[in-house]
């Protein structure tokens, strides 16, 4: 009556007696110590089993291998607190002539090398924001990477170092650091990709991955809290990483390890974002960094499938 909780007893079976036993089955519940103060005990209780069911827990290699492809798309921060592109101070300053690779461009990399692999086109949107665009320079919180072209799709991670690198010649840094609009384009990506599966019953095949790069804290967090959370109802996860010396504390509140993000009365179904600062892995292999932003997607994944109890290879999975 307290809300305490007593110990009854324990027992064993097997998973091939439960296979082979008609419900109701029963199990005696044994306590040891009662067993071996009273010889006339013979348990505490019974457990009644009403239903035995055994279902298969999919792995994301499962997934995988089954036709589920990982879609990467990419959202890179133009905004004016990178500093001017063209002075060595900048985040986005490139040597002439080539040379060392840039924040930017070894966090693309070394994130974007390990996804192509799990993509069989590998056309990749990939989108800009925070600056202003030609031919009129007008201001714009999201534009396709590949400034002109009417397609955001880029070929593999080097058409999107490419279109990046041509860019930084093309727009003019501005801000503010928006990051809501790109979250959300993603969302609408993902939700085509939803409303597929629940309308035709399918499998899963296509999961999508956001890479957002960006140099300081986001000025529309609300927005983008909002954002994360509509797309934690869909097959997509979000991959944020802090590039320069920033504070990024306000960021851990959308990795939300702790707890499940909450914003204005809505609560979002599973967490599907890491944020890691690249100041932590400046000076490491681009593998460390891979890892570690990508550690979490598996198991995001297979939360999406197991909450959404979508079919797996033709049969359900439960």
């Amino acid at each position: 009556s307290d809300g305490s909780t007593d110990y009854i007893g324990t027992c064993m079976t097997t998973l091939g007696d439960l296979r082979q036993a008609r419900p109701p089955h029963n199990l005696e519940l044994v306590n040891e110590e009662k067993a071996k103060k009273k010889k006339s005990y013979r348990n505490s209780g019974v457990a009644h089993l009403q239903v035995i069911k055994v279902t298969r827990n999919y792995s994301f290699l499962d997934y995988i291998s089954h036709g589920c492809e990982l879609n990467f798309v990419v959202g890179v921060d133009f905004t004016g607190s990178n500093g001017d592109p063209r002075k060595p101070n900048s985040l986005h300053y490139l040597p002439p002539g080539g040379g060392a690779m840039n924040e930017y461009q070894r966090a693309l990399w070394a994130v974007g090398s390990i996804c192509e692999q799990y993509d069989s086109d590998k056309l990749f949107p990939a989108f800009g924001f925070g600056a202003k665009t030609p031919p009129n320079y007008t201001f714009s919180n999201i534009f396709n990477l590949s400034v002109g072209s009417p397609q955001p799709e880029c070929q593999g991670v080097g058409g999107i170092l490419a279109a990046y690198q041509q860019a930084i010649t093309q727009v003019q840094l501005w801000g503010p650091t928006n990051a809501a609009p790109i979250v959300t384009a993603v969302c609408d990506f993902a939700e085509r990709e939803h409303k597929r599966i629940l309308a035709q019953k399918t499998p899963c095949k296509s999961y999508q991955i956001l890479l957002l790069l960006t140099d300081g804290i986001l000025t529309d967090m609300e927005q983008t809290k909002l954002a994360v959370i509509r797309g934690s109802h869909l097959p997509m996860s979000v991959i944020i990483v802090g590039v320069g010396a920033a504070d990024f504390s306000d960021m851990e509140a959308l990795d939300a390890d702790d707890g499940l993000l909450t914003c204005r009365g809505q609560r979002a179904m599973r967490d599907i974002v890491q944020f890691v600062p690249f100041s932590q892995y400046a000076s490491r292999p681009p593998e460390h960094l891979a890892k570690d932003v990508l550690a979490e997607v598996p198991t995001q994944l297979v939360q999406y499938m197991r909450l959404n109890k979508l079919p797996f290879g033709g049969g359900p999975n439960a």
